[in-house]
């Protein structure tokens, strides 16, 4: 049995970094921080990244991602 060849760490993340799913995953991540951090301040205390992921999918992920669409649409099209 012929063995495939590992891909490197750089060719791995070359490729991770061209993934749009993985691009999708960084955006939604950052919009999570960004959330975490309005509401630790508002709260006055850490919230903690659980807690502001939570929150954010509850209240404001779907119209995150529709509007993330709507703008991917209108640069492609």
């Amino acid at each position: 049995m012929k063995r495939k060849k590992l891909v490197s760490g750089s060719e791995l993340s070359q490729s991770l970094s061209r993934s749009s799913i993985y691009q999708d995953f960084l955006a939604e991540r950052e919009e999570v921080l960004k959330h975490k951090w309005i509401e630790s301040e508002k709260a006055g205390h850490d919230i903690g990244y659980e807690r502001a992921l939570v929150d954010w999918i509850m209240n404001h992920r779907e119209k995150w991602r529709a509007a993330r669409k709507l703008a991917g649409t209108r640069k492609s099209g």
